[in-house]
């Protein structure tokens, strides 16, 4: 009967949820000087080509060290940048090898006339609001290169809608960190899902804008 005990108390454990578990393991990161270099890669990927963006490694790392909240907004929006000028780069010199596919992958050939008309329009602005939502900003960052927009008023509106983006959560952690962190932690796998539905929402009003 002894024996059995442990391999009773083994199968009945409940195991964490698997986005919890990447959660702890992505929050582990915090004290570690490569989660810096991972938020910053992340970041520079998610605004030329890569498709997850790096609000939730952000959030992490400021949940597990808010008093380093705007050291990690400002590595996560220097990253977003840099990508950002990237994904220009793309448009600009590589739209036949290199940007097209990506746009196509993105389903976003309808939105790519859009852009321009959004660009001749509201110019500077359309390229801000682009930098804040959550509509994937690597197919506007190669828009903008193709359609040669300013590159001034591109890089411009990228550093302060990324800034705003990133800097806002960095501050609620800052300031409200360790309510912030109880809240997050307690409702992490609800948040999860309500993030991965406003990521969806994002594709969706790519794909169907016209």
């Amino acid at each position: 009967m002894n024996s059995d005990q442990p391999t009773i108390e083994k199968t009945s454990e409940k195991r964490p949820h698997v986005i919890r578990r990447l959660y702890q393991w992505t929050i582990d990161w915090a004290d570690r000087p490569g989660g810096k270099w991972a938020l910053f890669f992340i970041a520079l990927a998610e605004s030329s080509f890569f498709p997850v963006p790096p609000d939730v490694l952000l959030l992490a790392l400021c949940v597990g060290a808010p008093t380093k909240a705007f050291r990690f907004a400002f590595i996560c929006t220097a990253g977003s940048i840099v990508g950002g000028v990237i994904g220009y780069g793309i448009g600009y010199w590589g739209y036949d090898l290199i940007g097209e596919p990506l746009v196509h992958a993105y389903h976003g050939e309808a939105v790519m006339a859009k852009v321009k008309e959004w660009y001749d329009q509201y110019g500077f602005w359309g390229n801000l609001v682009a930098a804040i939502t959550p509509i994937p900003y690597k197919v506007f960052t190669i828009a903008s290169g193709t359609f040669e927009f300013s590159f001034g008023s591109f890089l411009l509106s990228s550093i302060i809608g990324r800034s705003f983006r990133f800097f806002v959560v960095a501050g609620l952690l800052y300031y409200f960190g360790p309510k912030v962190k109880y809240l997050i932690e307690k409702y992490f796998d609800i948040l999860a899902i309500v993030f991965v539905v406003v990521l969806i929402a994002g594709f969706v009003a790519l794909k169907f804008l016209k």
